[in-house]
């Protein structure tokens, strides 16, 4: 609506002051009133007071010698005479010199006065006869030299009629009712008109004191900003201000920055908030450049069916609802957006995983069946908390960016304090130490993975063992380091294989296989002979199924000594068989892994009471347990010798 067509400017008020109550009495004049309640109005002054303080201010405006500048009842006006032309002083006192007038002149005057003077009397003896005649009642006459009718007729005579009547006509009664109608028009009038103004000055009286109430709001907000610590500095200069030399540079406006102190320039000049005045805002805070965009961390989890399994992280926010929770809720918004540009950098140049980048995405195949995205969602969009399994890896993530930019702004400060003269290096970056976390969560689940069906397999096949995993084997102190120290970026942990427990007189186990593994795949596999460094999960498998058999044939030669030691038996290792021997007999044993570690023995005896071919025996592990199968072969085999 244009401002010149406001209701409240069209409208036109006949106001005037109020000089009666409604009873009918004048309204005095109110000066004061004392601390007791007493009013004091203006007296009434009478006639002659007034006429005294008029008396009283001629002589005090004019002077007291009033009556002297007067001449012939009339003021003397004073006239200056600067700026007259000179003339000779002769002439000058010649003219000015008072003169007599002669005869000629008198007599011109007098011929010129009598003429209208004349004319004058006969007009007024014409109006007084006139007079006489329309008011004969009146005893006397206007005009002396005019005889009067009444008085020319005898006494005994009736008098005439008059030649002119007058009639006497007045105002008729006014109607009460009438006049009680037009009583109401005018106060329903006057009334109106004062409810209009009265609404005008309440709306003003409204607006005035929310101006105040937001004025004295506007600075208990400063102090509340300053006294949690934000930065608060005066604004710059409304557009077109004066700059000059002399001129009021004071701005009434506050700005409030609330950016990381390290942070690039580009980030910092958007991380400003202003603390505008009543009049220019309705909010108590005015963000400027804010996007309301947060970061939000995805994982991507494809199971052995192809199954994909998304969970989504929950960003932290404030409530909205106070000025700290305000300027957290930027600041965090802030920190995540130069989060997300360094993971922009930082993507196309990932030695060990792939990306794709888009304006607000980027998908990171970290690991196997393991998918990464950064997305910057709406403010708006965040749901609530997932429920997936791998959500708390997801809050890890998020959290640990945030301690991630920390670290790297800390580097740049302790450069920026070392001064030019200090050896300048890279700043710690930051996905890197995320995608080497998910690549060794990934590849510990792996080994735990490959381990498990290994003992999965000997426990199906009745030998006892005991499996110790420790992904993690630093103290929390060391892993605060990850995000605190650059020099310290892996994580290591180790795991324990012990087979065939036996009891003397405590448990201990015949056979020990330990792992040791660092982030983000390195695996070391440490056995009694040596130290191996495993490249790959095959070569894991291979390795476990070697030293599972070698273990297994040398607990088999280990039982024949024991059961064959009356005959003189002979057992011992060739290659992958375990071999014994007596007179008239020949053992031989064979451990082969099936499918999913399915372990089977393979006895092969030659004897007496075999074919010339040799007999053959298959062990599977859904009968009895190995170690018991074996020794029922090598038992029944020394029945001819022991007989």
């Amino acid at each position: 609506m244009d401002a010149d067509n406001e209701p409240w400017k069209k409208l036109q008020l006949s106001l005037e002051r109020p000089y009666k109550d409604e009873h009918g009495v004048p309204i005095p004049t109110l000066y004061d009133i004392n601390q007791n309640g007493e009013q004091f109005f203006e007296r009434k002054e009478s006639a002659a007071e007034i006429l005294a303080q008029n008396l009283k201010r001629i002589f005090t405006e004019r002077g007291l010698n009033f009556f002297d500048k007067t001449q012939h009842g009339n003021l003397v006006d004073i006239i200056s005479t600067t700026h007259v032309e000179a003339k000779d002083d002769d002439n000058d006192e010649a003219e000015n010199e008072p003169r007599q007038m002669t005869s000629e002149e008198l007599r011109d005057m007098i011929f010129k006065i009598a003429e209208p003077l004349n004319i004058v009397q006969g007009e007024l003896s014409e109006a007084a006869g006139l007079l006489d005649a329309i008011l004969p009642s009146s005893t006397d006459s206007f005009n002396p030299a005019v005889p009067s009718i009444r008085q020319s007729i005898p006494t005994g005579q009736p008098s005439p009629p008059a030649l002119l009547t007058a009639t006497f006509v007045k105002k008729p009664p006014p109607i009460i009712s009438v006049e009680a109608f037009n009583a109401q028009l005018a106060i329903g009038d006057k009334d109106e008109a004062l409810r209009k103004a009265a609404d005008i000055f309440k709306a003003a009286a409204n607006k005035m004191e929310s101006g105040r109430v937001k004025g004295e709001k506007y600075w208990a907000d400063a102090l509340k900003i300053r006294k949690g610590n934000w930065g608060l500095v005066p604004a710059p200069l409304p557009p077109g201000a004066a700059t000059g030399k002399g001129a009021d540079k004071s701005s009434k406006d506050f700005m409030v920055t609330y950016g990381l102190e390290e942070s690039s320039q580009a980030f910092r000049r958007r991380a400003i908030a202003w603390m505008a005045e009543s009049h220019q805002s309705s909010d108590d805070i005015v963000f400027p450049h804010r996007q309301n965009t947060r970061l939000r961390v995805c994982l991507v989890k494809t199971d052995h069916e192809g199954k994909a399994h998304t969970t989504y992280s929950t960003p932290h926010t404030e409530e909205s609802t106070t000025l700290d929770g305000l300027l957290r809720n930027a600041q965090r918004e802030m920190a995540e957006q130069e989060i997300f540009s360094y993971l922009v950098n930082e993507a196309s140049n990932l030695p060990t995983a792939a990306a794709n980048v888009s304006e607000r995405l980027i998908a990171i195949d970290a690991a196997l069946g393991t998918e990464l995205r950064f997305e910057l969602i709406e403010a708006g969009d965040i749901s609530g908390p997932s429920t997936g399994l791998h959500q708390p890896i997801c809050d890890l993530i998020y959290h640990s960016l945030h301690a991630l930019l920390l670290r790297r702004h800390s580097y740049l400060k302790k450069q920026r304090l070392d001064g030019p003269s200090a050896t300048k290096t890279d700043p710690p970056l930051i996905l890197q130490s995320v995608i080497d976390i998910l690549q060794y969560e990934v590849f510990c689940n792996r080994i735990k993975s490959e381990i498990d069906t290994m003992v999965s397999a000997l426990t199906r096949t009745g030998v006892e063992c005991t499996f110790h995993f420790h992904p993690v084997g630093q103290v929390g102190d060391e892993l605060v380091k990850l995000v605190d120290d650059r020099l310290v970026n892996s994580v290591g942990g180790q795991c324990i294989l012990r087979i065939d427990k036996r009891q003397v007189p405590s448990f201990i186990a015949r056979h020990s296989i330990r792992f040791s593994f660092t982030s983000p795949s390195t695996l070391t596999a440490h056995l009694p002979q040596a130290t191996l460094t495993i490249s790959s999960i095959p070569h894991l498998a291979q390795l476990l199924r070697d030293d599972v058999a070698t273990f297994l044939l040398e607990r088999i030669c280990e039982m024949g000594r024991e059961i064959a030691s009356d005959v003189g038996g002979l057992w011992f290792l060739d290659l992958n068989r375990c071999i014994g021997k007596w007179e008239g007999c020949v053992f031989n044993f064979r451990i082969e892994f099936k499918e999913k570690s399915r372990i089977e023995c393979i006895a092969f005896r030659l004897d007496q009471s075999t074919p010339k071919c040799g007999e053959v025996d298959t062990y599977r592990s859904d009968t009895l347990p190995l170690l018991e199968w074996v020794e029922q072969k090598i038992t029944r085999a020394l029945r001819p010798w022991t007989a």
